[in-house]
């Protein structure tokens, strides 16, 4: 049985001795399976020129694949097991992905829900403490995506916010500014970005059951009534025996699975970590890095800021009008609202939009990123922004942006991928069903 190596933060990782840890280490290293992964913007790269999250040595020391990712040194695989492999165990069982190259934010002060109603379109206000919702942050002219980020409300003039790792400069420049222009009577919200914060995606139908076994208070923290898009401050038994310091986890994730994301101190990360590799065990739970990641999200039909997102893309495009508050709709106020607002309305009124984010099943070959799509008389309808083979379906799955005529679901088109044409049609996305934990009926699909 192969086991996953375990890593102590309290000094630098060194190969174990014959007669110590060396039994955790994998006993077979297959040959790495990268084809696979496709994963837009990584490369093999020197790791010294690249920023590590505080669980890099976890990832050697189980066979990470490491690749430049966002400026980091990212896992794309592991040793164990292939990308596909790996994407077939989350979807049946559990992963852990370290996700700690995000950024994270906190917002506090009775101006930071004037700021965040300023650059997204979410309602906030009313957003109760400890839930989290979906956001794009704005441009002020145009309406065009910054980037997208999730906003979760710790208190009624506390908030916690998640943005990529990509963006990182043009975000904390954005942010910058606009706290700089915010005029409110209220003043300016103070803004901490908690750099080198840990982040950890626990992402699986075993997610709960492996989060529970080491939460120290069980009856106060019912993981059964915690239900998507809901956080809490928790702590955890951490395998060298002492208690975590109070944990942020948020029921929600990249994967379309059940699961969980853990805001950790950068001191505990690794025991944190260890804490739920050792509780569960390679039986449940197994290391899983950005080639799985990648394909998940898509078959969840989650969109990647640089690709399926961009400046010039409007969340109305994207297909993300859920983001926009009923009470936004009526009273607007954030960045690009007459743009966005106008978007909404019928063709007829003088609204909607010229191209519409996609989803289609493309036979034969995979329509990569950037391949052109074809309408019936062969004319340009749009191009590809995410595609691969889909793991769980055994399909080709693609997104991409056409011509809102063409954006109907059922309605056939045309790929081209290595100068031949494929045939493709449009589906509803996601394109395997969601079962995130909801409060409705339980596990549901989005």
């Amino acid at each position: 049985m192969q086991r996953l190596a375990v890593v102590s933060h309290h000094k630098p990782w060194r190969t174990p001795s014959p007669t110590g840890p060396a039994s955790l280490l994998p006993r077979h290293r297959p040959r790495y399976d990268v084809s696979q992964a496709r994963i837009r913007g990584i490369a093999t790269a020197e790791a010294g020129a690249l920023r590590k999250t505080g669980l890099y040595d976890v990832h050697v020391a189980n066979g990470g694949k490491m690749v430049s990712f966002a400026g980091y040194s990212m896992p794309v695989q592991y040793a164990d097991q292939t990308v596909s492999e790996s994407h077939h165990w989350t979807r049946a069982k559990a992963s852990l992905f370290d996700v700690g190259h995000m950024v994270q934010h906190e917002l506090s002060g009775p101006a930071a829900v004037d700021l965040l109603e300023t650059v997204t379109p979410a309602s906030l206000r009313g957003l109760r403490p400890f839930s989290s919702t979906l956001a794009c942050l704005l441009h002020p002219q145009t309406g065009g995506i910054v980037d997208d980020a999730i906003v979760a409300a710790l208190g009624s003039d506390a908030f916690y916010l998640v943005t990529n790792a990509a963006c990182r400069a043009k975000d904390l420049g954005y942010m910058s500014e606009q706290i700089d222009r915010l005029d409110t009577p209220h003043g300016r919200p103070r803004w901490e970005v908690l750099d080198g914060q840990g982040l950890l995606a626990l992402q699986g139908p075993l997610s709960a059951e492996i989060l529970e076994r080491i939460l120290v208070d069980r009856e106060k923290v019912d993981l059964k009534h915690m239900y998507f898009g809901q956080c809490r401050r928790v702590q955890l038994q951490l395998a060298s025996g002492r208690v975590s310091p109070p944990l942020l986890i948020s029921r929600g994730g990249y994967t379309g699975e059940d699961g969980f994301e853990i805001s950790i101190a950068p001191d505990v990360v690794v025991d944190v970590a260890n804490a739920l590799l050792r509780s569960a065990g390679p039986e449940k739970l197994r290391l899983a890095g950005l080639g799985a990641r990648d394909s998940l999200r898509l078959e969840a039909g989650m969109c990647l800021y640089g690709h399926d997102l961009d400046d010039r893309t409007t969340p109305v495009e994207a297909g993300l009008s859920w983001i926009i508050g009923k009470d936004r709709r009526i009273a607007g106020g954030f960045h690009g609202a007459s743009i966005i607002l106008n978007q909404l309305k019928p063709k007829k009124e003088g609204g909607g939009v010229a191209r519409r984010r996609i989803g289609m099943v493309v036979e034969d070959a995979p329509g990569r990123e950037g391949a052109e799509i074809l309408g019936p008389d062969d004319e340009i309808q749009g191009k590809v922004t995410s595609g691969s083979p889909s793991p769980t379906l055994g399909k080709n799955i693609a997104m991409g942006y056409v011509k809102s005529e063409f954006s109907k679901v059922g309605t056939e088109l045309w790929v081209r991928v290595r100068g031949k044409k494929r045939r493709a049609k449009v589906v509803k996305m996601p394109f395997v069903p969601s079962k995130y934990w909801k409060q409705a009926s339980g596990t549901a699909p989005a």
